[in-house]
């Protein structure tokens, strides 16, 4: 569990991280350098999910020594199913990531949204509905890692 308290935004306590995978933590199928370690020392403090089409059919297998749960939905309504596995978990202790406008939902009503612009762009319903936008996903896995960070972007 994370405990971050932003001044004149809000002090949120992160149980569960959820993430979309393509177009967030991998690009074509493959994880992003940096993603497989960040994601086992975050681990520590919360637990992972990542949530997935699996367009590429590889996930499972690209992420098998990474300490998460994958879980893979199916193509239809996939903004009602990623919002309804957040409420799940517990909207008030989860945090998520992702790029799509499939993820616009569970940005929106999260404990704390994360947009991020990768090669394949981003969702403007995506962007409007996060907290905050990177454009590195390491960097949005760092916002974690270094929470002052998070503090300093939404801070009133």
């Amino acid at each position: 569990m994370k405990k971050i308290s932003i001044p004149g935004f809000k002090e949120v306590t992160i149980k569960h991280l959820v993430l979309d995978y393509n177009g967030t933590l991998a690009v074509d199928g493959e994880p992003i350098s940096g993603v497989k370690r960040r994601l086992s020392d975050l681990s520590r403090d919360m637990e992972i999910h990542v949530l997935t089409a699996d367009t590429f059919g590889t996930v499972k297998q690209a992420l098998a020594d990474v300490p998460c749960t994958v879980s893979i939905i199916e193509p239809h309504s996939q903004d009602k199913a990623k919002l309804h596995y957040v409420a799940h978990l517990g909207l008030e202790e989860t945090a998520c990531i992702g790029n799509g406008r499939n993820d616009h939902m569970m940005l929106k009503e999260a404990a704390l949204g994360i947009a991020v612009i990768l090669k394949e762009g981003a969702s403007p319903a995506a962007l409007f509905s996060a907290d905050v936008v990177t454009t590195s996903i390491t960097d949005a896995l760092d916002l974690f890692l270094n929470p002052l960070r998070l503090t300093a972007s939404l801070r009133c």
